[in-house]
């Protein structure tokens, strides 16, 4: 992995070239990816990265079915119907009937489910503001910001349709 700035390097040189950023941010990300992952795992209960995005999902979009729950994974519906076996089996998921359509059901979290993900975040937030603390204030500051703006370029490149184009089926 490298890093986008070793000792004595400055970024004042003209390298602002996209791709070459780009694959700087991806260096770190990666290592936010290990920092996240480490964090979730030091968690109550262990989860999957699977489990624990099919929560997330939860969390943010209350009573999916199976389907809606599949789509927003990218994920088979034997897979998911798997995953919320697992979730269900541990406490974290509840399935209950649809109160219109008999035939579908409802995926919600249980509070055992809220209570995980509320101590992964936590784990998670402690584990960042842990690295952040090692860096410099005026370097997390410019960061911040960074990661401000990187936000609006994201949004406006999806708003645009300039975005990622999706995977072939």
């Amino acid at each position: 992995m490298t890093h986008p700035a070793g000792p004595g390097d400055d970024d004042s040189g003209p390298c602002d070239d996209p791709e070459a950023v780009a694959r700087e941010i991806a260096d770190a990300i990666e290592s936010l990816t290990n920092l996240w992952s480490l964090a979730a795992q030091g968690a109550t209960v262990r989860l999957s990265l699977h489990q624990l995005r099919a929560l997330r999902v939860l969390q943010t979009a209350p009573d999916l079915n199976l389907t809606a729950l599949a789509e927003r994974l990218d994920i088979g519906l034997p897979t998911a119907s798997r995953l919320c076996d697992r979730l269900e089996a541990a406490g974290l998921l509840e399935r209950t009937p649809h109160p219109h359509n008999r035939r579908e059901v409802r995926l919600a979290l249980t509070a055992q489910g809220r209570r995980v993900l509320a101590d992964v975040a936590a784990r998670r937030s402690q584990a960042l503001a842990a690295a952040l603390a090692a860096m410099e204030p005026e370097d997390r500051m410019l960061l911040r910001r960074g990661m401000r703006s990187f936000l609006t370029g994201y949004d406006l490149a999806q708003h645009n349709g300039s975005g990622p184009e999706p995977p072939p089926a």
